[in-house]
């Protein structure tokens, strides 16, 4: 089994987070038993700016045994289709589009996506299997 990462996922484990810490670090040790991690180019940005150093960010991500995935073409694709039906649907700026390319990432490249914004990802990638952190 394949599970993605989501950002939020490893800001609460990266920040010690006192109220989500716990339930995620429990949550990505349980995916991690039964397969390996991946997290795309975007949640490896996001999660790079919590870092001093970007090499920092790597050995943390290195230590954690999540290996780097990016999007590719197919999925830029399905994300601008996604972003523009969301939008159509009377979707706010709430949501930005490096929500829907890790959500479209997940959908391509991965068994299921472990996030804490599992109601947004499921709504909008149909298929998508979503593991919550246990918050």
């Amino acid at each position: 089994m394949i599970t993605a990462v989501d950002t939020s996922v490893l800001l609460d484990i990266f920040g010690a987070d006192r109220k989500f810490g716990p339930g995620s670090a429990a949550a990505l040790n349980t995916c991690l038993t039964k397969g390996s991690l991946v997290a795309c180019d975007v949640v490896w940005a996001e999660t790079c700016a919590a870092f001093a150093t970007p090499a920092s960010a790597e050995s943390a991500m290195t230590l954690l045994r999540i290996d780097f995935s990016p999007t590719n073409s197919t999925i830029a694709l399905a994300v601008g289709e996604a972003w523009r039906a969301y939008r159509r649907a009377g979707g706010t700026r709430e949501r930005v589009i490096a929500d829907f390319m890790i959500g479209a990432h997940a959908l391509a490249s991965a068994d299921w996506l472990l996030t804490r914004d599992r109601g947004f990802y499921r709504r909008y990638f149909k298929g998508l299997q979503v593991m919550p952190s246990l918050d």
